[in-house]
């Protein structure tokens, strides 16, 4: 089972996600939260949302922080969530230059691939389009384009989709 959970900045989006995999996986098996984002480095803020994100989950999360992902589900089929997938493109975009015309396409269609192909429970966290932060550059519509596309991908090869609102859950797709 893989849902995609949607949402804007704070929305709840982490959480929910969160409670939804450790529902699907019941104790005592572990749960892998594999975290996107970038080191905190000196950003105490930053650092802070991270140390609040690891706080409220229960001892059997264990964290890996990369933005291999696609090698992670291909190489270990245990109960994950993907936290969040807007950190991942930034990533892939970074290391593709697609900021000033590289592609990510080769690295979405592995990530697309794995997701569809996972055989454990999996949550993927992603920003919703026009519900986060986008700057009015080019460099930010090529952004908000590239996650457009991603995420109806990823909902295409996903069993459910829930748009997360002010905590509250939507659902946008059932299992079929």
């Amino acid at each position: 089972m893989c849902v995609l959970v949607l949402g804007g900045i704070r929305s709840g989006k982490s959480r929910w996600a969160e409670a939804a995999l450790a529902a699907a996986a019941p104790e005592p098996r572990p749960l892998r939260y594999l975290a996107t984002g970038p080191d905190p480095g000196g950003d105490a803020d930053w650092a802070a949302r991270v140390a609040t994100h690891r706080q409220r989950r229960e001892a059997r999360w264990f964290t890996v922080e990369t933005t291999d992902v696609a090698t992670h589900l291909r190489t270990d089929p245990v109960p994950t969530l993907v936290d969040d997938i807007g950190a991942w493109l930034t990533a892939a975009m970074d290391r593709a230059q697609a900021w000033t015309g590289g592609s990510v396409a080769d690295e979405v269609d592995h990530l697309v691939d794995a997701v569809a192909g996972y055989r454990a429970p999996l949550a993927l966290v992603s920003p919703e389009v026009g519900l986060t932060v986008v700057p009015a550059t080019a460099a930010g519509r090529r952004f908000a384009d590239e996650l457009g596309a991603l995420n109806q991908r990823l909902a295409a090869v996903s069993d459910r989709v829930v748009l997360v609102v002010a905590g509250q859950p939507v659902t946008v797709k059932e299992p079929a």
